[in-house]
């Protein structure tokens, strides 16, 4: 049976917050140039071990760029602030890493005790 804990709601709320952040980066990745420089299209030799291409990048919007930086210093000092948390400090150095990790999935457990 997997051990329970009793995280501390501002350790569950900056997890919960960090998902969202991660959610809404990949969001953006996904509506903008694959490249922050402009970059003509390019194609591996026809011999490469592993053919890849990419079509031709434009420039990343002013405002695209501010938003991808905004949404990843945030995540960084969420991170910071996870990793940082006193709660870590009442377990052995061996358990941390099962209690870091059900602080990752205690949404699933929570979803899971709500029906």
């Amino acid at each position: 049976m997997a051990a329970s804990y009793d995280f501390p709601q501002d350790l569950t709320d900056a997890q919960d917050e960090l998902r969202q952040v991660r959610a809404n980066l990949q969001t953006v990745y996904r509506r903008v140039p694959w490249s922050a420089e402009p970059l003509d299209a390019w194609e591996t030799h026809e011999n490469a071990w592993r053919p890849s291409s990419r079509p031709a990048s434009p420039r990343l919007g002013p405002q695209d760029a501010a938003e991808i930086a905004r949404l990843r210093a945030r995540e960084v000092e969420l991170a910071t602030t996870i990793v940082t948390h006193a709660y870590w400090s009442s377990f052995a150095p061996t358990d941390v890493l099962a209690a870091r990790d059900a602080l990752k999935h205690h949404h699933e457990q929570m979803a899971d005790a709500s029906s």
